[in-house]
Parts: C-alpha cells; structure tokens; sequence
C-alpha cells in the first residue's frame, strides 16, 4: 500500500510543459506523503515506529499542520516525545553517553517524509531515464519542457550512465544541459537587467522592467528549488 502513492506516471509529469517536471514530481510526491502520514499510515505500526523514530523537519510539520487535522498530529506528537523520552533522550540503559548522544542527534536531524521522497526521487528518475532511453516519444516530450533546474538537471546528468546506453547517452546530455543552460542565459539577463534597474544613470522604469520583476525569486527557484 505504501508504495502505491508513489507510483506516478512519468509521462503525466511531463505534460503540462509548466516549469521544471522534476520538480513538480518532488511536490506530487510530498503532498502524497503528507496525505498518507495524515491518514491511512496511523493504522500501519511499522510506520508509526519510522515517524516515532525519524521524526518531522518543520516545513513537513507546517504542512501537517496545514491540513486542518490537529487530533492526528497530536497524536503522532503524542508518541513522537514518549520515543524521545523512552528510547533517544533517555538516561536508561549501559550505552555510552557518546553514543547516546549521536542517537539524538540523527534523530533531531532526520524527517520521516524527506526520507520517503528521497527514497522515490531515486526510483522516479532512474525509471525516467530508462523510459528515455526507449521510447522517442518521451525523448521528444522531455525535449520540449521549459526547463531543468539546476539540481535535478545535476542528479540526471549524474544518474544518466547506469541508466542510458552509451549509444543515447551524449544525445541525453546535450538535450538536459541545453534545457537548463537556455533557460539560465535568459535569468541572467533578467536579473542583470534588474541590478541595473537600480543604478542611477539607468532610464528604465519600474512599469519597464516587465518579467525582469521577479527575476531574483525565478533565480533562486532554478538554483534551490528545496
């Protein structure tokens, strides 16, 4: 059951042709888990020993939070801080301290939902590479996207040799860095032209500097997206 809210076809994130598809595949990904840590995962043990275990980071709680459902994060807190008192933050038992003390430190840093999508991104690009590499149809769709932000283009670029044979592979390389270097000329003229937007000598316009605007948030989407 768990794994089927991660079955998600390739194709269907690519369609839209509307900003990076990766990305768009990370957050249909993290909403179902959202969804899934909300609901059905309350009934399955093995789960709830995980987020017990893992815990939140803040954005996912700030999501959980957003759901309007506060009895089902009461009780997931409710037996997150019995396991930090009983298990990871706990003077109980003959381990040493040192050891104790990393113990909580993963614990602190660690979030159930980052983990899960991690887990699924790796599955989702290996299986989209492999479908790029056989169907032209596909190759053809992935050819058309707006663009590749600059970590996925990163994570494809990287994943790209045990996935694609060697005949396609330099045509899949060229297609992504193509994808995310265009689209990466076009920020960097926007933002230099909103830079100079503030220099005094410059005749532009607020009303003028049209898509230049928002240059610094679409920057920092292609370069962080999360």
């Amino acid at each position: 059951m768990r794994d089927s809210i991660y079955t998600i076809p390739i194709t269907d994130v690519f369609e839209p042709h509307d900003g990076c598809p990766l990305c768009r595949l990370y957050d249909i990904l993290e909403e179902r888990c959202v969804e899934y840590i909300m609901g059905a995962a309350m009934m399955e043990p093995d789960v709830r020993v995980e987020t017990n275990r893992l815990g939140f980071c803040r954005h996912h709680y700030d999501m959980m939070l957003a759901k309007k459902n506060r009895l089902s994060i009461a009780l997931i807190l409710e037996s997150r801080l019995i396991t930090l008192a009983d298990d990871i933050l706990t003077e109980k038992g003959t381990a040493p301290q040192k050891k104790k003390s990393s113990k909580a430190v993963e614990s602190a840093c660690s979030c159930f939902v980052c983990q899960q999508i991690d887990g699924a991104m790796e599955k989702m690009i290996s299986n989209l590479l492999s479908v790029w590499g056989k169907d032209p149809d596909f190759r053809k769709l992935f050819a058309e996207q707006p663009y590749i932000c600059f970590p996925h283009a990163a994570k494809l670029l990287e994943t790209a040799p045990s996935e694609i044979g060697k005949k396609l592979l330099p045509e899949f390389r060229n297609e992504t860095l193509k994808l995310s270097r265009e689209w990466m000329a076009m920020l960097k003229e926007d933002v230099t032209t909103f830079c100079r937007s503030f220099d005094y000598r410059n005749t532009t316009t607020a009303s003028e500097l049209g898509r230049c605007r928002d240059s610094v948030e679409r920057t920092i989407n292609f370069l962080a997206p999360r």
